[in-house]
């Protein structure tokens, strides 16, 4: 039935007495007619409409039916209260079923009624043959008598009778002004170490996580390790100011990694941990507890070496050995002389991109990049412009890397200078987008245009900076600092006071943090910053720079101070000014 209760359509008082006849069964045709007993209870007294009796309808007289006023038999009355039928508690209403909170868990737990093997009664009872209230009753007793639960019988917590309760008040007067004694055995935390071996699988089948949620996730092998990596999430969480149900919530998919592992013990795969984003999980900020943790098996390959073999796929497999070695170097540095320190992936696939169509065009008739000679290099560049500057400098960089290694006997692109085409002046930006992007509601919005369009901060940078970065009305970078400007100034404010009423807890200390990375300790990604933009964060960037050359006619030290660039790119960026605009009304 809805929520409006429809009267009788003889005697206006009392319900119909089903939702097809409009009539009681005071008022039947032929009647009066004794109404069949509860469909729920079995009662027959006070029957009221649909099968239920006012006792057991949520729409009966009461406090939560405010529609009935009129004098009689249906009168408003006082709410009803009894006892629950399974642990006898006091205190129990028509809202719930007639039933205690506890017990209706329990019910749901263990299913149909059977009987307790220490009172007799006939309820749901759970493995160990008792019901709830001597369940209870153990917890009680061993409490009072200072002992641990499992030291403690049902026979012997229940041989003097039980004592009833009121529902929900099972804690007896006085535990909460006690003092908590832990009595758990702490974890041991030396157990978070890899062990050396990992059991092989006949079948390598792929898992799906979404099947546990219908059914259940199977438990940790080790509950040993499964505490320690509980009690590490403890430890990592207050570290990291999380609220507990965001822990618990990391505890429980740690908990899933570990009770689906092949091996127990072993580290943990990321492959493995990146499908608990089927369910909804954070797989980044568990793969950073769990390397935390030192349990972190990274059996990905990164996408920059997926990329590296994609393109190299076509080329001899002596070539494509030479060039591995250059991405070795170029990802991780070298500490031997020549010295050199790791590159970014983005000037990885810069540097292969410029040098990868000279490459195919001597996989054709070269299997090793030993047998490339000066001439070669010459016949292959392009003749001019930009395509020529890239083309050598791609080269160059393979070339150097190799010759270092002494994977070739000389350098061919040595000396092969050519000049740096002239710098075209960028593409201007849409001042209506860039004013609604410095007046956006959006606080991080706001400083990340400012920070570009005022004094052209790379995109790298922005994602790095530190809370501490800002101070005194200045912005301290490595190469230099800044002095910021006034909207800069207010919006930084801004989004500080943002930041700190919406993430009090985080300790992340980068200035630009989300909602998916206040939890951690490593900045946003350049993605994100370009997503909080309406253009891209590059033309903003260039266009300041360009108006700064135009106004100051191509002044080189300007540019270097302002701008933290070499001098090279400064002299490049000062070919581009024009003549000096006269300012207005002169």
């Amino acid at each position: 039935m809805s929520g409006v209760t429809h009267l009788c359509q003889s005697c206006g008082v009392r319900p119909p007495a089903m939702r097809e006849i409009p009539c009681c069964f005071e008022c039947w045709p032929g009647g009066p007619v004794t109404p069949p007993p509860c469909r729920r209870c079995g009662s027959r007294e006070n029957y009221f409409t649909s099968g239920l009796c006012a006792r057991c309808h949520r729409h009966a007289p009461g406090p939560k039916s405010l529609r009935w006023e009129s004098p009689g038999k249906l009168r408003r009355r006082p709410v009803e209260v009894s006892s629950c039928p399974d642990c006898l508690a006091w205190g129990v209403t028509a809202r719930y079923g007639w039933m205690c909170g506890a017990c209706r868990s329990w019910r749901e737990k263990y299913g149909a009624d059977s009987q307790c093997a220490t009172c007799g009664r006939d309820v749901p009872v759970s493995p160990d043959g008792s019901c709830r209230l001597c369940h209870k009753h153990r917890h009680l007793a061993a409490r009072l008598l200072g002992r641990r639960i499992a030291t403690v019988s049902l026979a012997e917590a229940n041989a003097h009778g039980q004592q009833l309760f009121i529902a929900g008040t099972w804690r007896p007067p006085g535990t909460q002004r006690r003092e908590y004694v832990r009595k758990t055995v702490p974890a041991d935390m030396s157990l978070l170490r890899p062990v050396t071996g990992r059991q092989l699988v006949l079948f390598d089948m792929p898992r799906d996580l979404r099947l546990g949620l219908w059914d259940k996730f199977p438990p940790p092998p080790d509950p040993a390790l499964e505490a320690a990596f509980a009690q590490f999430v403890r430890d990592h969480a207050a570290a990291h100011g999380w609220r507990t149900g965001y822990t618990a919530t990391i505890q429980r998919a740690i908990r899933i990694m570990l009770g689906i592992q092949d091996t127990p013990g072993a580290p943990i795969r990321r492959s493995d941990v990146l499908l608990l984003t089927c369910i909804k999980h954070s797989a980044a900020t568990v793969t950073d507890v769990i390397a935390a943790a030192g349990m972190l098996d990274d059996d990905i390959e990164p996408p920059v070496v997926r990329w590296f073999h994609a393109k190299t796929a076509a080329l001899p497999e002596q070539m494509r050995r030479e060039l591995g070695t250059w991405l070795d170097v170029m990802r991780n540095g070298s500490t031997t002389p020549p010295r050199s320190k790791p590159r970014s992936d983005a000037t990885i696939r810069s540097q292969l991109a410029f040098a990868l169509p000279v490459l195919h065009s001597w996989a054709a008739t070269h299997d090793s990049l030993r047998e490339i000679s000066r001439a070669d290099v010459l016949a292959a560049l392009p003749p001019s412009g930009q395509p020529r500057a890239t083309t050598v400098q791609g080269l160059r960089s393979v070339f150097r890397v190799l010759r270092s290694r002494k994977l070739t006997f000389t350098n061919p692109t040595f000396r092969i200078h050519v000049p740096a085409p002239a710098m075209s002046a960028p593409p201007a930006v849409d001042l209506a987008a860039l004013r609604r992007a410095l007046d956006s509601p959006s606080p991080a919005r706001a400083l990340i245009t400012a920070l570009l369009a005022y004094h052209a901060i790379r995109t790298s940078q922005l994602a790095t900076l530190q809370l501490t970065d800002i101070r005194d009305g200045r912005l301290h970078l490595a190469d230099r600092v800044i002095l910021l400007a006034q909207p800069v100034r207010e919006r930084a404010a801004t989004y500080l006071s943002y930041r700190t009423s919406t993430w009090p807890a985080s300790v992340n200390p980068h200035l630009l943090i989300h909602a998916r990375s206040w939890t951690r300790t490593s900045p946003v990604t350049t993605a994100w910053i370009r997503d909080q933009l309406a253009m891209p964060p590059e033309h903003i960037r260039l266009d300041r720079i360009f108006q700064e050359v135009q106004a100051t006619s191509g002044d080189i030290r300007a540019l270097c101070d302002l701008f933290g660039m070499s001098v090279a790119n400064a002299a490049r960026w000062a070919s581009t000014a024009g003549p000096a605009t006269p300012p207005p009304g002169s």
